[in-house]
């Protein structure tokens, strides 16, 4: 289980009242969140490795290099040094569950220029072994296998999903007990694309929440119908070239003019799957590494029955 740790801290941060606040009066409605989460997901999942992955460059310079407006619009006005418009209240939050998380002994794994996205992306790639039931009551036989499973609020990450490898995505829809599991089907069902399919959908299209303009006159259906018809970018591009091609002259022309954003789109959207990553263990920790830590900031902070029903879930798991 590979969980995009900012969407889920984001998620938490919005979606768990503020009046959550340690003994001094902060608030901490996002770390007890995340840790809510992943109790939740632990004991619905009960995956045998699960791994936080971070942001170590959310707005990486070789992503800008190839389109400036990538996610130009959540840099902070005010922040000198680029970084993420990030809420006041939850800014001094995140070293708070990275602490916590190091001390139960959660993997918790990034990469210097990368998002999370690569990070999940390359231990995507690198998975192997035999398919695990990680979805449906154990007590059933209605199971749905599956090798990996990316826990994210992130639509960009369904491009890793994949049937034959057993790749599917948790998108939570409100809080994480109600929750979505993407597979192939549903990518069809919704987008009419594949999970190899989405990322060459996605460049089409655009995605203004990323800065990414996507091609004139070419939304999310028009961008799955030619896909359909071409086979994928390359296929559509060749036959915007081509003059006898079935292309009308207004898409033609719109994908020709966008040449230049359609070079390079392709590499920013699609997440990296051999980014470097360090040694570490991803296996479920049955109880916390590091007890006498992770007793300082339950006090410290109040994590109370958030902290206590997460130990009480990987107790259980083993």
């Amino acid at each position: 289980m590979l969980l995009d740790s900012a969407s889920l801290y984001f998620r938490a941060y919005f979606g768990v009242p503020d009046t959550l606040r340690s003994p001094q009066g902060e608030p901490v409605n996002a770390v007890r969140g995340l840790l809510d989460f992943i109790a939740r997901l632990v004991h619905d999942h009960r995956p045998d490795q699960l791994v936080a992955c971070m942001d170590a460059a959310w707005r990486p310079q070789w992503r800008v290099d190839l389109i400036p407006s990538y996610k130009t619009h959540r840099v902070a006005e005010a922040a000198e040094d680029g970084a993420e418009e990030v809420p006041d209240t939850l800014a001094p939050q995140v070293p708070v569950i990275e602490q916590v998380l190091d001390a139960l002994g959660i993997a918790r794994i990034g990469s210097a220029d990368y998002e999370a996205d690569d990070v999940i992306g390359t231990l995507t790639a690198r998975a192997t072994g035999p398919v695990q039931i990680v979805t449906g009551d154990r007590e059933t036989a209605d199971y749905q296998p599956a090798r990996v499973l990316i826990v994210t609020g992130d639509r960009d990450l369904f491009q890793l999903v994949d049937d034959a490898r057993g790749v599917q995505v948790i998108y939570p829809i409100k809080g994480v007990g109600n929750a979505e599991v993407v597979t192939e089907a549903v990518l069809l069902a919704k987008y009419g694309v594949t999970g190899a399919e989405y990322a060459d959908m996605a460049a089409l299209r655009g995605d203004p929440s990323d800065g990414l303009p996507g091609v004139k006159g070419i939304g999310e259906k028009t961008a799955a119908q030619l896909i359909r018809e071409y086979g994928d970018l390359a296929g559509i591009r060749a036959a915007a070239a081509d003059p006898l091609s079935k292309l009308t002259p207004a898409r033609r022309k719109n994908i020709l003019e966008g040449a230049a954003y359609l070079d390079v789109a392709p590499t920013v959207v699609r997440v990296a799957t051999d980014v470097p990553l360090p040694a570490f263990d991803p296996t479920l920790p049955r109880e916390p590494r590091d007890p006498m830590t992770l007793e300082h900031l339950a006090t410290r902070w109040n994590l109370g029955t958030s902290l206590t029903r997460l130990l009480d879930t990987l107790a259980a798991t083993h």
